[in-house]
């Protein structure tokens, strides 16, 4: 009898420690499973279908709820003049848990980020659960993505917020919005949508960025990548053409 109890008491903590541990999948995946289509399908449950009722342009461009904040020209980011005919967009995330859009905003503003061939980073929008901010026009270079390569010579920049309290889910499919406007504005193909993954940094190791990290699978687009983009499609679909 008493080794029978103490065989009941060792597989109950056992099962107490597996529990504890299936909490803490759950918790760091945001979903029932660990696998990347079930983090995309309860995502995909959570934020509803998309509508398929179609819209004008300029519908879609207001329920992305756009204010301008433009670094002033000639200053920081925007020090020199490099114009751009925008052939891709870059999806980006912050990995910042403090700062919101309008923080990130004003720290451009300042030239308070450091670093590409301006001496200081600039992207073009910065997108978080009620907002999108643009710091500087569509048809400028950006320094966001690599050095003097496509991605800063022929991108759009887009910042995902990650700050406390923000709504990741709204603000994944206020980006998907966002995104399909700038296809339909810049004639840009679902194709040329790329993570910041996308583009290597060949003065780093890895030079591929694990970035948008939260969009990829162990640092590079998978399923949840692919349900994104799906999204995206979904919204440009929407747009009357």
């Amino acid at each position: 009898m008493l080794l029978t109890r103490v065989l009941r008491a060792v597989l109950r903590q056992r099962v107490v420690k597996l529990l504890a541990l299936c909490g803490l999948a759950y918790l760091l995946t945001g979903c029932a499973g660990t696998g990347s289509s079930s983090r995309a399908s309860s995502w995909e449950a959570a934020m509803g279908p998309v509508s398929t009722h179609r819209i004008p342009a300029a519908q879609l461009t207001r329920e992305i709820n756009l204010r301008q904040s433009f670094v002033p020209k000639g200053r920081y980011g925007r020090k020199y003049n490099r114009p751009m005919t925008p052939r891709y967009i870059t999806i980006h995330s912050t990995q910042n848990p403090t700062g919101d859009a309008w923080d990130h905003a004003k720290a451009l503003h300042r030239g308070a980020l450091r670093g590409g061939r301006t001496g200081y980073l600039i992207w073009h929008f910065t997108v978080q659960e009620d907002v999108v901010i643009q710091h500087m026009p569509t048809n400028e270079q950006g320094e966001h993505a690599d050095f003097d390569g496509p991605g800063n010579n022929y991108s759009i920049g887009i910042e995902m917020c990650e700050h406390r309290g923000n709504d990741m889910l709204r603000t994944m499919d206020r980006t998907a919005k966002l995104t399909a406007s700038l296809m339909y504005y810049h004639h840009i193909p679902i194709s040329n949508v790329v993570p910041h993954y996308h583009w290597p940094r060949y003065k780093y190791d890895p030079p591929n960025k694990n970035c948008p990290h939260f969009l990829l699978e162990n640092g590079k687009p998978g399923a949840t990548w692919n349900w994104f983009i799906s999204r995206v499609q979904r919204e440009y679909a929407r747009i009357a053409q």
